[in-house]
Order: structure tokens, then C-alpha cells, then sequence
């Protein structure tokens, strides 16, 4: 069975990494939910992609230089406001697994700080997390903080090695995106004993291209066409 993952929820029908789009993807029964997180500059964990808040909000200016109030001023689409973490986590509830892909430098503590929290004091289990990023530095950090937590290495091309990037950081998964992805990739990452999710991947025929290479999971704003 290939899983269903709602990318920044379900983002081709409400806005991007919004309570929303994470509702919205829930109803359309997703697997796991990928919401993407930084830190504002005034400490917490923001649900937004893009390091600037320009693309997706009224504002301008960088996540990072300005503090939570100021953020949640903003209209992120449909007047809906910049989540916190814990605000999309209480959304989700346990319904879906959770891919928390880290966006900035330095949070991996602060992101391992939250996961604990709702692991031991709201019911959640190490296994309804799935923490990513392109950043390896970061990914490798998280691991040491929290070994039980499932990990998943982002690439955009295709490396030396195939897999092997994703095997030294001990991940789970694999997560190509759908411009590099080939057979080879693919069968070098399972050989490894690998998970590989694609992303993202909207339309009919890209979604069977990839489901016919063998993937066991693809990224989608549009999580019903899966």
C-alpha cells in the first residue's frame, strides 16, 4: 500500500500549512500529515515553509527576525493565521502521523522538546513522528537527541551513491523529489532497507509513474488523487 501524505496538509485545497489544510487532509484520510517548521525570533515553532513570510502571508520580511505577535498578525490565506506547532499537533490529535520537516538551523532540540511533550504528557507515541529535512546537519542532530524517533532524509537530485546519504544517517526513509527520482534510486534505497516517499506529485500520471517504480509513499497537496 502506498501511503497517503498530506503535503503542508492538504495545500491544493486550503492554504498551505494552515489548521485548515491540515483539517481538510484529515478528512481526506492522509497517512501521515507534512507540515514544515522554523523558529521566530522570539523562540517558538512556527508552521510556515518558506524562510520569508512573503509568498504565503500579507507581510514581508524574515520568519526568523520577527517574534510570534508579529506573525500572527499576518493572513496566511482565507484570514487564517501562522500556526504554532503544538496548534497543529492539537489539530491533527492523533488522527494521522505526524512529518514534522525542520525548515531552519538549530531547532532540532527545541522540535525533540515538543515531540517528548506530547509523547508523555498527551498520549501520542514515538511512532507517530516522522522528522525531515534537507538540512543532513540537522537531521543528524535530531537522531542524536531522539535515536527512537523515525527520521527522514530530503534530497533534490540524485547523489553520489543513491541511498547512502540517507543509510549514514541511520534514517527510515528517503524522501526524492519527483524531477529525480528513478528506478535506481528507488531499488538502492529499499536494498538498503529504506522507505522512499516522493514529492510532490499532483497529477494522475506523475502519481502512477512513481507508484509504478515502487514507492511506499508520496507527498501530494491533493491527497485524494493518491
Amino acid at each position: 500500500m502506498v501511503l497517503k501524505i498530506g503535503h503542508r496538509g492538504a495545500a491544493g485545497y486550503e492554504p498551505e500549512n494552515t489548521l485548515p489544510s491540515f483539517k481538510k487532509a484529515l478528512e481526506l484520510n492522509v497517512d501521515l500529515v507534512e507540515l514544515d517548521v522554523q523558529a521566530c525570533k522570539s523562540g517558538e515553532l512556527m508552521v510556515i515553509h518558506d524562510l520569508k513570510v512573503d509568498r504565503t502571508t500579507n507581510g514581508t520580511g524574515y520568519v526568523c527576525e520577527k517574534i510570534f505577535n508579529e506573525l500572527r498578525i499576518l493572513d496566511a490565506g482565507k484570514k487564517q493565521t501562522i500556526p504554532s506547532l503544538q496548534e497543529a499537533l492539537d489539530m491533527i490529535d492523533k488522527k494521522a502521523k505526524v512529518n514534522i520537516e525542520i525548515k531552519s538551523e538549530g531547532i532540532a532540540r527545541p522540535v525533540f522538546n515538543v515531540i517528548l511533550e506530547y509523547v508523555k504528557q498527551k498520549g501520542w507515541s514515538w511512532d507517530d513522528f516522522l522528522v525531515s529535512s534537507f538540512n543532513h546537519y540537522e537531521l543528524q542532530k535530531f537522531s542524536q537527541l531522539a535515536p527512537q524517533v523515525k527520521t527522514g532524509a530530503i534530497i533534490a537530485g540524485i547523489p553520489i551513491g543513491y541511498a547512502q546519504c540517507a543509510s549514514m544517517l541511520k534514517s527510515y526513509s528517503l524522501h526524492p523529489s519527483k524531477e529525480f527520482i528513478n528506478q535506481a534510486l528507488v531499488d538502492d534505497a529499499h536494498n538498503r532497507g529504506l522507505k522512499v516517499y516522493a514529492y510532490t506529485l499532483n497529477e494522475p500520471e506523475d502519481i502512477q509513474k512513481v507508484k509504478l517504480l515502487g514507492v511506499d509513499g508520496i507527498f501530494s497537496n491533493f491527497p485524494d488523487r493518491i
